[in-house]
């Protein structure tokens, strides 16, 4: 009977999961031989494939099986394909500019087994990329393929560290960039100077997203700014929110300015009229 494993594998770090033969045990970042539907590759086991697993994957199947685990061999071999494919990037980026295409190349992925190499590449409109193509599998002798991604997917491939000195979520634990707002950073009172809450790709940090769902929930449940309440202390107006300790600063009929606690509000005995804006709900 098979065992089933989760491992992540590729350039672009997929994560799925394989099956392995016989009684073999794979244990934690153990490096493993891999046959994908894109052929043999490089893999690390992360665990043992579970119902919870596969839920989380949304895969029914195993991607593949595990064919072995790294030799000696087999590193030398990765060893080689690395220094491989730093030429393969050079050639492609003579015959790009030879060719005067409107690209910019980011990577090269040389598959374990050589069954293909594919090329990650920038570009603001379409490509026509059929000559360069046929120049680089008469180049290789091997299959060729050429992968366009977006700014974070290169941020993806080429990252290391991100502001918080940890390497870069997107190169590490995410499946998929969530979307982002500026209402996320607002919500949280985060810094709106750009420079500050840009992400390694430019774009808006992945990481804003991560607590979004509690800031709004939480929010949710406060009154809003704008509305009259009856606290302990008096009948004042919200004027602000602070979401996370649940407490709200009022200005009461005497002028005064309290940080009130969610709790300590009576009622609510008017509302806004109209709906408050980002700035004022943070």
């Amino acid at each position: 009977m098979s065992n089933q494993y989760i491992v992540r594998y590729g350039l672009q770090r997929h994560i799925a999961e394989f099956s392995g033969k016989g009684q073999t045990r794979f244990v934690r970042n153990a490096d493993v031989i891999i046959r994908s539907d894109r052929g043999q590759e490089w893999g690390t086991v992360l665990c043992s494939a579970t119902d919870r697993t596969k839920d989380y994957l949304g895969q029914a199947e195993p991607k593949g099986r595990i064919l072995r685990q790294a030799t000696e061999e087999d590193r030398d071999l990765a060893e080689d394909i690395r220094d491989l494919e730093r030429r393969e990037f050079s050639v492609c980026q003579e015959h790009i500019a030879e060719r005067k295409l409107q690209m910019d190349l980011v990577d090269v992925e040389h598959l374990f087994g050589g069954e293909r190499l594919v090329f990650y590449y920038l570009a603001e409109k379409r490509v026509d990329f059929r000559e360069l193509v046929k120049a680089l599998a008469s180049e290789f002798k091997t299959r060729i393929e050429m992968r366009q991604i977006g700014v974070r997917d290169e941020a993806k491939l080429l990252a290391d560290y991100g502001d918080c000195g940890k390497p870069v979520c997107c190169n590490t634990h995410l499946q998929e960039m969530p979307p982002v707002s500026m209402k996320m950073a607002k919500i949280q009172k985060a810094t709106l100077d750009p420079n500050k809450i840009s992400g390694r790709c430019g774009r808006l940090k992945c990481c804003l997203r991560y607590e979004y769902d509690t800031y709004e929930e939480y929010r949710r449940e406060l009154p809003r700014v704008g509305v009259t309440v009856v606290t302990k202390v008096g009948q004042g107006r919200v004027i602000a929110q602070e979401i996370l300790s649940r407490k709200l600063v009022v200005r009461y009929e005497d002028q005064r300015q309290m940080l009130t606690d969610a709790d300590d509000v009576l009622t609510v005995i008017k509302s806004s009229r109209n709906k408050p804006s980002d700035s004022q709900n943070n």
